[in-house]
Parts: C-alpha cells; structure tokens; sequence
C-alpha cells in the first residue's frame, strides 16, 4: 500500500469500533433511534460519532462498497500541507490561497470568525470577494483572490495590508426581546489600501467592494449530490407558485433559467453560497484541490490566476525580480531565451505537467463524497420536541426544509472525468435525509451583505456538533454569527425573505426561543 503511516494502521484499527456504530443493521440502544429523524444522513450517511472527530467518519456507504482505504488516501490529501516537491503532495503554487485545506476547514467544518486575515492562520476559512460597485467580480483577481505565491512570484493581494474590524450592528428592536432579553450582533468591513493590489486593478479603486465568506461545510455533500434533480426543480416551482421570490439567474417562472445548469451537465446548481457549481464532482473540493493550491490534475492542466486569465502573467512576466529568479524557480520549463515570453507562456499554459495523478485524485473524491453526518441527538428531550414543534409552527422549515429522498445517484461530473454513476465512489440511493435546508436562494438583506444578496440557505444538520469538533460555533456566510440565537436575529431585516418567522421567534417566550435554539443544535 502507498502513503502508509501509522495513522492509517490506528485508523483501520479503530473503524471495526466505529462501524459498529454506523451499520444500519446495529442500532444504539437510545430511545431515540426509533425516531428516522436520528439517521440525519440516512442510513448509508449516517455516523453515531458525537465526539471531536465527528465531522471525519466515512459512511456506511462507503465502507460497505470496500472504499475505506482509498477514504484514508483521499483525506492525507485534505489534511496534509501542500509543497512544491514532496511528492505525493507537490505542485504549490506559483500563487495559491491556502496550502492546506484543512486550515480553513477545521476538524473537517466550516472555519472561524477571524480578526485580520492571514492565509497561515489555523482555521482562517476565509475567502476574499472583491468586486465593483454592481458586485461583478474584479477581472483582474481570481474569483478566490490569492494572497500568496512561491518565489519568485508575488501575491496579487499583500495580505499584511489587510484590514478586518468588526462593527456592533443594533437592529430595529434595539437588539432586545419584548421580554427583556438582549443579544448583541457584529457584521465585518474589510479594508484592502489601493497599493495592496499588484496587478493594477480593472476598475477603478474607488469603485471596488470587499467582502468575507468563509467555507462552507464539507461532511454530507455527496448525499446533496444525490437528491434527483426533478425533487429539486419541484421545490422551487413550489416556492415559486406560493410566492417567494426567487433567483431570476437560477429559476425562470416555471424552469430553470439558462444559468441555472453549469457547463455542459444538466445537473441543477445546488453547492456553494451563491449556487455557482451543479455537480459535487465539479463542486467546491473537486475545484478547490485545484485552485486553493494551485496543484495541477489531467483534467486542469493550467493554473488558478485571474478571471481575464492573462492579466497576471502580463504583470509578472514584466516585473524584473521574477524574471531574475525563473530559471531557478522552474529549470524545467522550456527556454526560448526570451524570459518575458517564457514567463508569460508558463503562467497561461494550458498544458502544464501533471503534479495530481488521477488515482490520488479519485481517492480524494471518494473520501470528499464518502464523508458522513453526524445523527441528530438527544431528539427524544422534551425540550427539544417542543422547539422542534416551534421551528415548523413560526416557519423555519419554510427555507430549512427539513428532510429529503435521494434518487438513484446516477451523478453527473461535466469536466468528464467520472462517468455518470462512477463506481469508484461511493452512492447513496434512496435515502431519506434530513439536511434542513430547501437548497435555494434566499435574501436576509443584511448590514455587508453576501455579495449579490442571494445566499443557499445552509443546511443545519450536525452543526451543534460544530463547537466540539472546530473549537469555534460560528455561523452565517462570514461567521458574523457568535452563536445560534445572532444568527436567527441576522435574518430580520425589514426586507428579509424571513421576517415573519423572525417576528414569531421575538413574540415567544425565553423559553420557547430556548427550545428552538436546543432543537437546532441537537439536528
């Protein structure tokens, strides 16, 4: 076997405990067990693992289909630090936004509030948005602005000139309940100075915006992948006929508009914030292992720079200390003797060696799809049947739908690397989840809002576990939420999509709002 250390050894040693706990034929003893509720991954996503690691379990799935060494394989690829030589894990760089994807999702979650931005800070989930005045984003950065780069190359952002400060926000009611009771709520602004940029902006500094969005969560993804593409276009002709609004750019009436699919699959969008990628196979980890470090696969043979795609490399190619230094950074790289041309060909090749082999690759989506969800606990409290009672009463399942059926999993992946259905990964067949999330588009109108304002309502499923296996319980697109109760007051804008239930949640007792809160974190 390749890669083996003796984490893999105490790993496969442990999992016979583990999976005892996950194998839908050994239920736990908790009364619980006998609500479907507690499987919130079904029974092929589910773990049974409410400790710090529980974000880390394979699914049954995956273990049931013989996939749990390439599970292991595919997460060194996650957790380990990317060099630009040691193989398996080279290939950083010559710009990249973390060389880690595990220090920007914490023990597997989402990441951290932070009070300054520094790529090497343990937990710093974020990334950058900068964008004009009509939130396009700025050709002349990547959609993931990087803020760092292997010499001689340098950062398009200098992230030392970066400046984070978060604001009180008091909200209409004074940020206090009729009853008394207060919350605080902060939202970020972040400052980057004009001569932070390298690259000379493509439009004008003063016309610039910047935002924070962090990562969003990892486990589950692949079970979001599996629900049937009509079950999706359902919920939103739904939505439409009663009357929410939604997306033009994703929904049109009674279809999906023409960017409501991404490239050349008919897989409806349903990852990210802004619901910008169709297929897990094309979505945020399968994209980020390629633009987040820069590291080259067969299937993206070029690297992650601008949005225009050469005004970086017309930049550096002119810049006298990388052309002093680019022989030495790269001797490989074919020489014409003209090292501005030879800088500017290297940086937009589209035919760059291969530094991911496509097994390491596949092992990677087998551990990015075969990641499980931790089950719902403690459903049986009496507190917490009531708030779960409450949170359909006032209207939160509008948008936290809370359950959905998987299909068949006959994935789609438009880059073409995976065939419909692929069996080196994991599937889930018809399983019945319970993400608690409807997987559209909604507007909180909120102080610094998300760009554009649409933002997927997140699913909540294991997030109460998120203290315990990230140190932090941060919530919302920039972790401006501290905890559950700011994030519920974070959508009761006078505009927002959930007004009303934000106006219920305020009406009820301490209690009451008590149990909701306990209900959302035992899911």
């Amino acid at each position: 076997m390749r890669y083996v250390t003796i984490k893999t050894l105490m790993t496969v040693a442990l999992l016979g405990g583990l999976l005892a706990a996950c194998n839908p034929e050994d239920k736990p003893s908790n009364e619980d067990i006998e609500n479907e509720e507690v499987y919130a991954g079904g029974r092929l996503g589910t773990t049974f693992n409410q400790s710090a690691s529980a974000y880390e379990d394979p699914t049954p799935a995956t273990i049931q289909a013989g996939l749990t060494t390439e599970f292991k394989y595919g997460e060194y690829f996650f957790e380990r630090t990317i060099t630009q030589n040691d193989k398996p894990f080279n290939g950083l760089g010559p710009l990249y936004v973390r060389s880690s994807c595990e220090s920007c999702h914490p023990g597997y979650g989402h990441g951290r509030r932070m009070d300054r931005y520094r790529a090497d800070d343990w937990g710093n989930g974020y990334l950058l948005v900068v964008t004009d005045q009509n939130d396009n984003y700025v050709q002349s950065l990547a959609g993931m602005p990087q803020t760092k780069a292997v010499a001689p190359f340098k950062a398009p952002i200098d992230e030392t000139k970066i400046q984070i400060t978060w604001e009180n926000y008091v909200d209409e009611w004074g940020n206090k309940f009729p009853d008394g009771e207060t919350y605080s709520l902060i939202y970020p602004e972040v400052y980057i100075p004009e001569d932070a940029y390298y690259v000379p902006l493509s439009v004008p500094y003063s016309q610039t915006k910047v935002r924070l969005e962090g990562t969003i969560g990892i486990y589950g993804t692949g079970l979001l992948d599996a629900i049937p593409d009509d079950s999706l276009k359902a919920q939103y002709q739904r939505e439409y006929n009663a009357g929410a609004t939604l997306n033009p750019a994703i929904w049109a009436g009674n279809d999906w508009a023409p960017t409501g699919y991404y490239g050349n699959t008919t897989h409806p969008k349903r990852f990210t914030y802004a619901l910008s990628r169709g297929p897990l196979q094309d979505a945020a980890g399968a994209n980020a292992i390629w633009n987040i470090t820069n590291v080259t696969r067969s299937d993206r043979r070029k690297h992650y720079l601008d949005l225009n795609g050469t005004l970086y490399a017309t930049h550096a190619s002119k810049d006298p200390d990388v052309q002093a230094e680019f022989y030495n950074y790269f001797p490989e790289w074919n020489k014409t003797g003209n090292v501005e041309e030879d800088i500017y060909n290297y940086l937009t090749s589209k035919a760059l060696p291969i530094e991911m082999s496509d097994e390491d690759y596949v092992n990677f989506m087998v551990w990015h799809r075969g990641l499980a969800v931790p089950a719902a606990r403690n459903l049986s409290d009496e507190t917490v049947q009531k708030g779960r009672k409450l949170f359909r009463e006032i209207g939160c399942a509008t948008c936290h739908r809370p359950s959905w059926e998987t299909g068949a999993d006959n994935f789609t992946d438009p880059n073409g690397f995976f065939n419909d259905g692929d069996s080196r990964l994991p599937r889930y067949p018809y399983q019945k989840i319970w993400p608690y999330s409807d997987m559209v588009q909604h507007r909180l109108f909120m102080k610094n809002d998300i760009r554009t304002g649409w933002c997927r309502t997140t699913p909540l499923w294991g997030r109460g576990l998120s203290m315990i296996c990230t140190g932090a319980a941060d919530r919302l697109h920039d972790y401006r939420a501290r905890n559950t109760m700011e994030a519920i007051m974070w959508h009761g804008s006078p505009q927002s999509d959930a007004r009303a239930s934000v106006e219920k949640f305020r009406a009820l007792s301490k209690a009451d709002r008590d149990a909701i809160i306990k209900f959302i974190e035992a899911i």
